[in-house]
């Protein structure tokens, strides 16, 4: 009976405490305590750890038969040691899956520079250059979807929007020139805070449109598991959203204003 006191607590800590692992991975990188293969390493750990624990409370619920607050508790551990070890394992599996790129444009042949974010990005391991012909061909393959995007609006229309919306989403904006038509900023993504820099190009089209580039690059990895196309995707979308919806408004208030 001694020895089961004992037991229980154990199983039902090693899940949460490899949860507490998990997040001191990322806490640990973001405050500069873990270099970045220091954190990948409890990263590790912790998914060990997690899957470790959710075999042990597996194991200890057909052993014991716990009931009530007690069952309840070393379920919850086994349920936390399983997201423990999920969550890495997916990123690995993404990883695998993905193309292995960190740098995504819609346009390849000539993709839009880091101007303004240059200098930010001095002593990172991925240099503000674009990473060139291979680069593009995994990117294709990969991600076949992320291509120019054409817009009906006129040109300083798009870029307001632009601005708009990447301050909307939290990025740091680092330069905003109307003249050039770009728009560069920065992005901390919330787990480990890794830093992607964004650009975004805006040139005139024929009959008043414009041509809409972007491109989105981490400063650290080899892979970003698709975070980078995934960004460029989502802000096309709500930004088409959002110049649609504007342009449907003011016919609305065209055809008000004339009855």
């Amino acid at each position: 009976m001694r020895m089961q006191k004992v037991i229980f607590p154990l199983v039902v800590a090693v899940g949460f405490l490899s949860a507490l692992a998990l997040y001191g991975a990322g806490a640990g990188y973001q405050s500069g305590m873990f270099e970045l293969g220091q954190a990948f390493g409890v990263l590790t750990y912790a998914a060990i750890a997690g899957i470790s624990g959710a075999g042990l409370s597996i194991f200890y619920i057909l052993w014991q038969r716990p009931l009530g607050l007690r069952l309840a508790v070393i379920f919850l551990s086994a349920l936390v040691g399983l997201a423990t070890f999920y969550l890495p394992y997916r990123q690995q599996l993404l990883a695998q899956k993905l193309p292995l790129i960190h740098d995504v444009t819609t346009d390849t042949s000539n993709p839009p520079a880091f101007v303004a974010v240059a200098p930010l990005r001095a002593g990172a391991p991925n240099p503000a250059e674009y990473d060139g012909a291979e680069v593009a061909a995994l990117q294709r393959e990969g991600y076949p979807d992320i291509r120019s995007k054409l817009f009906a609006n006129a040109p300083q229309e798009v870029f307001a929007a632009a601005v708009k919306l990447a301050e909307s989403s939290g990025w740091t904006l680092v330069a905003a020139d109307q003249s050039q038509g770009r728009i560069e900023a920065t992005v901390s993504t919330r787990w480990f805070g890794f830093k992607d820099d964004v650009v975004i190009r805006i040139q005139p089209g024929t009959a008043g449109a414009s041509v809409f580039d972007m491109r989105s690059k981490s400063r650290v990895g080899l892979s970003d598991i698709g975070v980078n196309a995934a960004r460029i995707r989502s802000f096309i979308k709500t930004l088409d959203s959002t110049l649609t919806n504007d342009a449907d408004q003011i016919k609305v208030s065209e055809i008000k204003g004339s009855e």
